[in-house]
């Protein structure tokens, strides 16, 4: 990593006929979030969501394809990008994955079939073939919600327990986790209002609540978590766009700030960037993107800045993160094509 004060950004995009993206691209961020792209580092289909092993050493994207890849990639000293391996997903348009804290499983949500797969992760970042695969069922009243629709899947930050959230059947699925064998086995499903279409959730630092980000809904719902049991229990929501908006917006990444104090979520049509404090759950203010279509949020290694991917725009944004919540724009945007997914890198 450098060592004057910066940082990298791995950029996941879609790619296909009509984007000018063709693989997954390294930005770099100065200490105040400043931000500059560079070239395209690996070559990929759709990398549309990517997730780093714990020790640093391998990154993992989807290929969100319909007959969908996950792949590994060794990261090299220089931030570039060499391919180790690729395996199927057994689904369709896989658009999320994660690591089990072990570094020994990646989990991967492949959101067309609505399923969920688990490939074991060998030595060097190989991936090997899947070790077990599950099948959600059911649907929604809405248009989005024709069968399920798995968005996400990740490890509890004891590493006892995944959950999947699912758009299609408004359900996060609990299941305990076997760390030997990889399977999964249904521990309890947390179901929300009818067409709220869940898609991302986010843990606070004391893994006894999550944050679960309804896509259809545009809200925010807090989640009691008992991390010995897997049990979890539906609290207030909140609505990330104002009241009285009535144009199309849809809620697209919810992350939580290392100390435990906000939670952010981003709209995409209201293109803007809600704000919730953690401590009492109240909306504290919503404040511009910045950028056209911020399907993606991450925060910097130390919870200073945000950074929000334009989808619509082709840009990137840095947001300066104030004590208060607030956020402030950092320089100028940064032009990079049809960005989806950052993962910024300590």
């Amino acid at each position: 990593m450098p060592d004057n004060g910066e940082y990298r950004m791995y950029v996941g995009a879609y790619t296909g006929e009509e984007s000018k993206a063709d693989g997954i691209r390294l930005a770099i961020a100065d200490g105040t979030g400043a931000l500059r792209c560079t070239d395209v580092v690996a070559g990929a289909a759709d990398p549309s969501f990517l997730a780093l092993a714990p020790d640093g050493s391998t990154l993992f994207a989807v290929s969100e394809v319909w007959e969908g890849r996950v792949l590994s990639f060794a990261v090299c000293d220089d931030g570039s990008l060499r391919e180790v391996n690729s395996q199927p997903t057994l689904g369709s348009a896989p658009c999320h994955l994660s690591i089990h804290p072990s570094g020994r499983f990646l989990l991967t949500a492949n959101y067309v079939s609505g399923n969920v797969v688990v490939h074991p992760v060998a030595e060097g970042g190989v991936l090997r073939e899947p070790c077990h695969v599950v099948q959600h069922s059911g649907s929604g009243p809405s248009d989005r919600q024709d069968g399920p629709h798995a968005h996400q899947v990740l490890s509890d930050p004891a590493g006892r327990r995944v959950l999947a959230a699912d758009l299609g059947t408004d359900s996060v699925y609990v299941y305990d986790f076997d760390a030997e064998s990889g399977h999964l086995a249904i521990r309890t499903e947390v179901t929300v209002a009818a067409g709220a279409g869940p898609r991302h959730l986010a843990f606070h630092p004391s893994g006894t609540r999550f944050y679960l980000l309804n896509e259809l809904a545009s809200a925010l719902t807090e989640v009691a978590y008992d991390p010995e049991t897997g049990a979890a229990e539906t609290g207030r929501t909140l609505p990330t766009v104002p009241e009285d908006h009535r144009e199309k917006s849809l809620a697209a990444e919810v992350v939580v700030s290392p100390d435990g104090r906000f939670a952010f979520a981003s709209n995409r049509g209201h293109d803007s960037i809600a704000v919730f404090g953690c401590d009492d759950f109240r909306l504290l203010g919503i404040h511009p993107a910045g950028v056209a279509g911020p399907r993606h949020i991450a925060l910097s290694p130390d919870g200073a800045v945000l950074f929000a991917a334009g989808q619509d725009s082709g840009t990137l944004r840095a947001l300066r993160v104030h004590g208060d919540g607030g956020l402030e724009p950092v320089g100028e945007p940064v032009e990079t094509p049809a960005p989806v997914c950052l993962l910024p890198v300590a």
